[in-house]
Protein backbone atom coordinates (compact mmCIF):
# COMPACT_ATOMS: atom_id res chain seq x y z
CA UNK A 1 0.00 0.00 0.00
CA UNK A 2 1.43 3.36 -1.09
CA UNK A 3 2.13 6.12 1.47
CA UNK A 4 -0.47 8.40 0.21
CA UNK A 5 -3.03 5.77 0.03
CA UNK A 6 -2.13 5.01 3.54
CA UNK A 7 -2.73 8.49 3.97
CA UNK A 8 -6.47 8.47 2.39
CA UNK A 9 -7.30 5.44 4.66
CA UNK A 10 -6.67 7.00 7.87
CA UNK A 11 -8.36 10.26 6.65
CA UNK A 12 -11.47 8.68 5.65
CA UNK A 13 -11.44 6.87 9.09
CA UNK A 14 -10.93 10.05 10.62
CA UNK A 15 -13.47 11.72 8.90
CA UNK A 16 -15.96 9.00 9.52
CA UNK A 17 -15.66 9.78 13.45
CA UNK A 18 -15.75 13.21 12.75
CA UNK A 19 -19.01 13.06 10.76
CA UNK A 20 -20.41 9.73 12.82
CA UNK A 21 -20.46 12.06 15.74
CA UNK A 22 -22.70 15.32 14.00
CA UNK A 23 -19.39 17.04 13.24
CA UNK A 24 -19.18 18.20 16.82
CA UNK A 25 -15.18 17.09 17.67
CA UNK A 26 -12.53 18.77 16.09
CA UNK A 27 -11.22 16.94 13.12
CA UNK A 28 -8.35 17.94 13.27
CA UNK A 29 -7.23 16.32 16.61
CA UNK A 30 -8.77 12.94 15.04
CA UNK A 31 -6.28 13.05 12.53
CA UNK A 32 -3.69 13.39 14.50
CA UNK A 33 -4.54 10.93 17.18
CA UNK A 34 -5.17 8.52 14.24
CA UNK A 35 -1.98 9.02 12.74
CA UNK A 36 0.17 8.37 15.55
CA UNK A 37 -2.38 5.64 16.50
CA UNK A 38 -2.42 3.91 13.40
CA UNK A 39 0.86 5.17 11.02
CA UNK A 40 3.18 6.87 13.55
CA UNK A 41 5.99 6.65 10.96
CA UNK A 42 3.80 7.23 7.91
CA UNK A 43 5.54 10.10 5.52
CA UNK A 44 2.49 11.50 4.23
CA UNK A 45 0.97 12.60 7.63
CA UNK A 46 1.19 16.69 6.18
CA UNK A 47 -0.90 14.80 2.91
CA UNK A 48 -3.36 13.39 5.40
CA UNK A 49 -4.03 16.67 7.65
CA UNK A 50 -4.49 18.36 4.51
CA UNK A 51 -7.33 16.35 3.55
CA UNK A 52 -9.32 16.81 6.66
CA UNK A 53 -8.58 19.86 6.80
CA UNK A 54 -9.19 20.99 3.45
CA UNK A 55 -12.44 18.90 3.50
CA UNK A 56 -14.04 20.29 6.48
CA UNK A 57 -13.06 23.92 5.49
CA UNK A 58 -14.98 23.65 2.29
CA UNK A 59 -17.66 21.12 3.45
CA UNK A 60 -20.48 23.55 2.34
CA UNK A 61 -19.42 23.67 -1.02
CA UNK A 62 -18.20 19.84 -1.47
CA UNK A 63 -21.62 18.74 -0.11
CA UNK A 64 -23.40 21.27 -2.53
CA UNK A 65 -21.05 19.25 -5.06
CA UNK A 66 -21.91 15.86 -4.07
CA UNK A 67 -25.75 16.48 -3.69
CA UNK A 68 -25.61 18.20 -7.73
CA UNK A 69 -24.10 15.24 -8.90
CA UNK A 70 -25.92 12.46 -6.29
CA UNK A 71 -29.60 14.23 -6.61
CA UNK A 72 -31.50 10.42 -6.24
CA UNK A 73 -29.44 10.28 -2.56
CA UNK A 74 -29.87 13.21 -0.13
CA UNK A 75 -26.58 13.68 1.54
CA UNK A 76 -27.80 12.27 5.22
CA UNK A 77 -29.69 8.83 3.14
CA UNK A 78 -25.90 8.06 1.73
CA UNK A 79 -23.66 6.03 4.02
CA UNK A 80 -21.24 7.61 6.21
CA UNK A 81 -18.11 5.60 4.27
CA UNK A 82 -19.59 6.69 1.04
CA UNK A 83 -20.45 9.90 1.88
CA UNK A 84 -16.70 10.84 3.15
CA UNK A 85 -14.77 8.73 0.38
CA UNK A 86 -17.12 11.46 -1.92
CA UNK A 87 -15.91 14.21 -0.02
CA UNK A 88 -12.39 13.10 -0.08
CA UNK A 89 -12.68 12.52 -3.96
CA UNK A 90 -14.39 15.36 -4.91
CA UNK A 91 -11.73 17.74 -2.66
CA UNK A 92 -9.26 16.42 -4.31
CA UNK A 93 -10.80 16.68 -7.89
CA UNK A 94 -12.02 20.19 -6.79
CA UNK A 95 -9.44 22.10 -4.25
CA UNK A 96 -6.23 19.80 -4.94
CA UNK A 97 -3.97 20.83 -8.34
CA UNK A 98 -1.27 18.33 -7.47
CA UNK A 99 -3.77 15.32 -7.52
CA UNK A 100 -4.43 14.04 -10.98
CA UNK A 101 -8.06 13.99 -11.43
CA UNK A 102 -8.00 10.18 -12.60
CA UNK A 103 -5.89 9.57 -9.01
CA UNK A 104 -8.65 11.28 -7.25
CA UNK A 105 -11.52 8.70 -9.02
CA UNK A 106 -9.24 5.33 -8.33
CA UNK A 107 -8.30 6.30 -4.91
CA UNK A 108 -11.83 7.01 -4.08
CA UNK A 109 -13.26 4.37 -5.89
CA UNK A 110 -10.05 2.09 -4.07
CA UNK A 111 -11.54 3.53 -0.74
CA UNK A 112 -15.03 2.69 -1.57
CA UNK A 113 -14.54 -1.38 -2.33
CA UNK A 114 -12.20 -1.30 0.51
CA UNK A 115 -14.55 -0.27 3.50
CA UNK A 116 -17.81 0.50 1.99
CA UNK A 117 -20.87 -1.96 0.54
CA UNK A 118 -20.97 -3.91 -2.21
CA UNK A 119 -22.22 -0.84 -4.76
CA UNK A 120 -20.10 1.74 -2.91
CA UNK A 121 -17.19 1.52 -6.11
CA UNK A 122 -19.86 1.92 -8.52
CA UNK A 123 -21.82 4.65 -6.77
CA UNK A 124 -18.40 6.73 -5.96
CA UNK A 125 -17.12 6.10 -9.79
CA UNK A 126 -20.76 7.69 -10.63
CA UNK A 127 -20.66 10.28 -8.81
CA UNK A 128 -16.99 11.87 -9.17
CA UNK A 129 -17.27 10.67 -13.01
CA UNK A 130 -19.82 13.16 -13.22
CA UNK A 131 -17.98 15.83 -11.29
CA UNK A 132 -14.92 15.60 -13.75
CA UNK A 133 -16.99 15.79 -16.40
CA UNK A 134 -18.82 18.83 -15.61
CA UNK A 135 -15.39 20.53 -15.32
CA UNK A 136 -14.38 19.20 -18.60
CA UNK A 137 -16.92 20.93 -19.99
CA UNK A 138 -16.64 24.44 -17.92
CA UNK A 139 -12.82 24.19 -19.36
CA UNK A 140 -11.76 24.14 -15.92
CA UNK A 141 -8.50 21.56 -16.61
CA UNK A 142 -6.15 20.73 -13.81
CA UNK A 143 -2.46 21.71 -14.43
CA UNK A 144 -1.56 18.02 -13.06
CA UNK A 145 -4.02 16.62 -15.87
CA UNK A 146 -2.05 18.17 -18.53
CA UNK A 147 0.42 15.89 -20.18
CA UNK A 148 3.87 16.41 -18.83
CA UNK A 149 6.50 17.94 -21.37
CA UNK A 150 8.64 14.65 -20.88
CA UNK A 151 5.32 12.86 -21.83
CA UNK A 152 4.94 14.52 -24.95
CA UNK A 153 8.49 14.51 -26.79
CA UNK A 154 8.53 10.78 -25.52
CA UNK A 155 5.31 9.79 -27.36
CA UNK A 156 6.22 12.29 -30.50
CA UNK A 157 9.49 9.71 -30.40
CA UNK A 158 7.22 6.89 -30.13
CA UNK A 159 4.86 7.96 -33.41
CA UNK A 160 6.62 6.70 -36.72
CA UNK A 161 6.95 9.03 -39.39
CA UNK A 162 6.10 9.47 -42.90
CA UNK A 163 9.38 7.65 -43.77
CA UNK A 164 9.22 5.04 -41.42
CA UNK A 165 5.75 4.18 -42.03
CA UNK A 166 6.77 3.93 -46.03
CA UNK A 167 9.21 1.16 -45.43
CA UNK A 168 7.49 -1.11 -42.76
Amino acid sequence: MSNRHLARAIALQSLYEWDFHGCAKDPVEIIVRNLEEFAPNLDEKDFAQKLVKGITNNRDEIDATITRFAPDWPLPKITVVDRNVLRIGTYELRYDADIPSKVAINEAIELAKTFGGESSGKFVNGVLGAVYRDQIAQGIEKAADKPKEKDTQQADKNEPTASTKETE
